[in-house]
C-alpha cells in the first residue's frame, strides 16, 4: 500500500475532523488516540480517492475489504492492523449516526486474530531495590521517590501519574483519585510507604506554577478553584511530563543495576501480579486497574498460573 499524500479535498478531512471533535467530547479520547485514529483516516481517504471515490460516503464493503487487504500485505503488525480497521468501523459508525451513509459499510471488517504478549513485570525483590534507589539528598530524589512508590502503590498509568493535582490525593484517607481512559474516575490506594514518600515530597517542593502558568497562591490563601497545582512538578516549577518520568525511572533501573528492560507501565504490570500473587480477587485488581472489561484484567492471571507452572516444573520430583 502507497504512503498516504494527504492532499485530500476539503470534504474528506471536514468530515475526519468532525469525527475525531465527537471522539473527544463523547467519549474524552486522549491526543494520543485522536493524531493515530487521524492518521489512520487520512491513510483510508488516500485509499478511497485512489479507488475512484469522491468522499467517504461512496465507499462499499468491497472497497473497504480491499483497503483491509492493502493493510494486511504491506507488512503492518497485526495490532496496527486491528487498530486501523477499529479506526475505519468507528467512523463509518459516525457517519450512520450523521447521516451521510445508511448502513455501516464498515461494519463486516474483521481484525486479524492476536496473540496477546504476557505483560513483563519485576519481582518483589526487584521492585524494592527500584524503590529504594532515589535518594533524599540527591537532586529530585524525593520527588523521584514518591513518583516510583505512588506509581507502584496505585498500579497507575504514567499519563494518569503526570495528570495528578494536589487536590486528587486525600492522604489521610489513603487514597488518590485517578482519571483513567475515557475519563472514568477511579479511587487509587496510597499504601503506608507511599504516602511518607509523597509528605516528603511535598514538604520539600519548591515555589510551584499552576496549569495555566500562573503562581500558586500565598500562603495562608485560598487559591481560585480555577487553579489546578500538579503534583509532581520539574525544576522549572511546571507539570511534570510524561517522557520526563521514562527518563527517572531509566536512570534508577540503573542505579538499582536492574539489567530487564522496564517501562513506567511495568510497574503497573507489576502492581497487579503481586496483588493477584498475594491472594487478591480478580475483581478487585480490575476495579484499581480502572480495566472497562474484566477480559483485560484476565491477562495477569496467565502471568501467575505461568509462575506456578514453572515452579511446580522445577519442583516436583514426579513433574517431567
Amino acid at each position: 500500500m502507497p504512503a498516504p499524500s494527504h492532499g485530500l479535498p476539503d470534504g474528506f478531512t471536514a468530515v475526519i475532523d468532525r469525527f475525531l471533535r465527537a471522539m473527544v467530547a463523547e467519549k474524552g479520547a486522549s491526543p494520543l488516540t485522536v493524531k493515530s485514529y487521524r492518521e489512520d483516516l487520512l491513510q483510508l481517504a488516500d485509499f478511497l480517492l485512489s479507488a475512484g471515490c469522491r468522499g467517504p460516503g461512496d465507499a462499499s464493503s468491497a472497497v473497504l475489504r480491499r483497503f483491509a487487504g492493502g493493510l494486511h500485505a504491506s507488512g503492518y503488525a497485526p495490532a496496527t492492523v486491528a487498530r486501523k480497521l477499529a479506526s475505519t468501523r468507528s467512523f463509518y459508525a459516525f457517519g450512520q449516526r450523521e447521516g451521510w451513509i445508511r448502513t455501516n459499510p464498515a461494519k463486516p471488517l474483521r481484525g486479524p486474530k492476536r496473540s496477546r504478549k504476557l505483560p513483563k513485570f519485576l519481582t518483589g525483590e526487584e521492585i524494592a531495590r527500584l524503590l529504594a534507589a532515589p535518594q533524599a539528598k540527591a537532586p529530585g530524589g524525593l520527588r523521584d521517590r514518591a513518583i516510583l512508590e505512588l506509581m507502584y502503590s496505585a498500579g497507575l498509568r504514567v499519563a494518569e501519574l503526570v495528570g495528578l493535582d494536589d487536590a486528587d490525593l486525600d492522604l489521610r484517607g489513603g487514597t488518590v483519585r485517578v482519571r483513567g481512559k475515557g475519563r472514568r474516575e477511579r479511587l487509587g490506594i496510597v499504601g503506608a510507604h507511599a504516602r511518607r514518600a509523597i509528605e516528603a515530597w511535598l514538604a520539600s517542593r519548591p515555589q510551584r506554577r499552576s496549569v495555566a502558568g500562573t503562581r500558586s497562591a500565598m500562603p495562608g490563601t485560598k487559591p481560585p478553584q480555577s487553579v489546578r497545582t500538579a503534583l509532581f512538578t520539574n525544576r522549572l516549577g511546571t507539570r511534570l511530563s510524561v517522557r520526563g518520568v521514562a527518563r527517572l525511572l531509566e536512570k534508577h533501573l540503573a542505579t538499582a543495576e536492574l539489567s530487564r528492560r522496564a517501562s513506567p507501565h511495568t510497574l503497573r504490570h507489576s502492581f497487579a501480579t503481586h496483588l493477584l500473587d498475594g491472594g487478591a480477587d480478580i475483581r478487585s485488581v480490575q476495579e484499581l486497574l480502572g480495566h472497562k472489561s474484566l477480559v483485560t484484567t484476565q491477562i495477569y492471571t496467565h502471568v501467575t498460573t505461568t509462575r506456578l507452572l514453572d515452579a511446580f516444573d522445577k519442583a516436583h520430583p514426579r513433574a517431567r
